[in-house]
């Protein structure tokens, strides 16, 4: 993780000295929070600075998906978003805003770090421009191996075309970080050589820092900062891995997501129990407005998944019902959590699996009690019909009898008068 940084390790007039920009960071010393997806979202990030993080990194948003979004400040939260119409939606609904990014200029913007996804410099220039007034930096995402970023050219391919990141790099400096005097910076990965730093590595595998004293050197010998990240789990461990290794500082991922107090340092507390960091984890989420999906996503995160509440809250589908399985009695968290399900319309009535079950299946009765009455009706419809035909049969049949007795009648007199008059 590299940007431009002033380096106490410089000599001067023998490595480059690249300072901080007006509007940028200080990245020695820091322990941040890691770029991840879902897990970075605002409410998670406002979580991670309530407990000591330094900075924060926003989770990876591609740059088309930036691109000819519209951008607004919500008057109830204040949080500025930007957003465009979903493409998951009924066509006879009326249009429903999809958000793509958000952040609180107030509690986030002055340590906040935009990343991005792209394969493109013109792209990552547009997609950077439209947030690079409310963050301290943007970042270039070279480190993700998962197929959606990588099958786009986007993420850890990029290691694999590095002229094309040094274009994006330049065209990021040179359009965005300078204009609006803020920090571009990259995140990569390492594997076990140079040779194999590339895109193959997953997260469930072990950090590997065997390259990292290199990577700083080379770092530190242009002039710019370097954090380390994979595996840390504490504050006190990211500094004195930095320490160790030779960087200036350290990025915290899952252990964040698993209980976000890591980041408060020993003298202050230390990690705080997991119910306390759920109840302030639900608070951020609710002056946000996040999309609850999200939240309850994290809270499968933060929560032990052996604990009896865990399954229920996965069940849930309302703030209110989430404040009121987790015991929260506060007041003001319950009026809130009401007014929130409200604006996100999770209080209106709402189908569950088994309510679709039992019309389907009702429908399914109703359609067969149909078919049988169709059936009866067209059953008596043919006993009328056929009780009409013999009828008119019978009729039939007696008219006829009838005809050929006036007819015999006839045949008769003709054949008298034919004698008589022989």
């Amino acid at each position: 993780m590299t940007s431009p940084n002033t380096s106490d390790h410089t000599t001067p007039n023998i490595v480059p000295h690249v300072p901080i920009p007006k509007n940028g960071v200080d990245y020695r010393g820091k322990v941040v929070l890691a770029p991840m997806v879902r897990s970075g979202e605002l409410p998670s990030r406002l979580l991670a600075l309530k407990y000591g993080a330094d900075l924060v990194w926003g989770p990876e948003t591609v740059d088309r998906s930036m691109i000819g979004t519209t951008q607004t400040t919500n008057p109830r939260t204040g949080c500025i978003e930007w957003s465009r119409n979903s493409n998951n939606q009924n066509p006879k609904a009326p249009p429903k805003e999809n958000v793509i990014f958000r952040i609180d200029p107030k509690r986030e913007s002055d340590r906040l770090i935009y990343q991005i996804g792209t394969a493109s410099p013109d792209y990552a220039v547009q997609a950077a421009t439209l947030v690079a007034p409310f963050v301290r930096g943007v970042d270039v995402n070279a480190g993700c191996p998962k197929p959606f970023s990588t099958s786009g050219g986007m993420g850890a391919a990029l290691l694999r075309t590095p002229d094309l990141l040094c274009d994006i790099l330049t065209a990021l400096v040179t359009k965005v970080g300078m204009p609006h005097e803020i920090g571009i910076s990259v995140k990569i990965r390492l594997l076990e050589t140079p040779e194999l730093t590339t895109t193959p590595m997953r997260p469930r595998e072990r950090a590997i820092r065997d390259q990292l004293r290199m990577i700083g050197d080379i770092c530190r010998s242009h002039g710019v900062a370097c954090l380390m990240n994979g595996d840390v789990t504490s504050r006190e461990e990211a500094l004195a891995l930095a320490k160790e290794y030779g960087v200036d500082g350290g990025m915290i991922a899952t252990a964040a997501e698993a209980n976000s107090s890591v980041f408060r340092s020993k003298e202050l507390g230390g990690i705080a129990p997991w119910q306390e960091v759920v109840k302030e984890y639900v608070n951020f989420a609710m002056s946000v407005e996040n999309k609850y999906g999200n939240t309850k996503f994290l809270l499968s995160q933060l929560m032990p998944g052996k604990n009896a509440k865990y399954q229920p809250i996965q069940m849930s589908k309302s703030y209110s019902e989430a404040v009121a399985l987790l015991d929260i009695s506060d007041h003001e968290m319950i009026e809130t959590a009401k007014e929130v399900d409200h604006v996100l319309e999770l209080d209106a009535p709402r189908l569950t699996k088994a309510d679709m079950k039992r019309q389907h299946k009702q429908q399914n009765k109703d359609n067969q009690a149909k078919k049988q009455e169709n059936k009866r009706s067209r059953g008596h419809e043919s006993d009328r019909n056929e009780q009409g035909r013999s009828i008119n049969q019978e009729r039939t049949k007696k008219q006829k009898a009838e005809i050929a007795a006036d007819n015999a009648g006839f045949e008769g007199v003709g054949q008298g008068a034919m004698a008589v008059a022989a």
